[in-house]
């Protein structure tokens, strides 16, 4: 059964929220699903799994240094993430905080790697952003990117 990682940071738990409905959604679409804090997450991690979702807060307009961190330290196995599906989302204190530049800062790493990448042409395009709590709206687009990348990993490698 071909397996997403769903990794998050989350102080306030608001992104552990998301990551949670994002979780349930790829179980849904028949992928196994491992949920980790990035504290939990070694970068040698990132290579078993077929998909990999990262969820971070808004931080100054870009993701959380412990999320960063994780990035960074991938440059170790670049190529090695080729052809892997990936997704991003992110939680923020308001509307103009710079959530789709923190979302589009990790889709961009994933892309470096040789990722896969589906955008949306409703609800959140890059990924899903909740404004502080996830409300109705942020839980169905986080559990519409759940299925999306749980869709095309199954397609790629089901």
């Amino acid at each position: 059964m071909p397996t997403v990682l769903i990794i998050y940071y989350s102080r306030s738990g608001n992104t552990a929220k998301m990551a949670e409905y994002v979780r349930e959604a790829v179980v849904a679409e028949g992928c196994a699903a491992v949920m980790k804090p990035v504290a939990e997450v070694e970068v040698a991690d990132l290579l078993e799994p077929q998909g990999i979702i990262i969820g971070s807060p808004t931080y100054y307009g870009g993701m959380a240094a412990e999320i960063k961190q994780l990035i960074d330290k991938s440059v170790k196995y670049h190529g090695k993430l080729a052809g892997k599906v990936g997704g991003a989302f992110s939680s923020a204190g308001n509307i103009g905080g710079g959530n789709e530049t923190t979302i589009r800062s990790i889709l961009d790493a994933f892309l470096i790697h040789g990722m896969i990448v589906q955008g949306t042409p409703k609800g959140d395009h890059y990924g899903p952003v909740a404004i502080g709590a996830p409300d109705e709206r942020s839980e169905t687009c986080c559990r519409e990117l759940g299925s999306i990348v749980a869709r095309l990993v199954n397609r790629l490698f089901g």
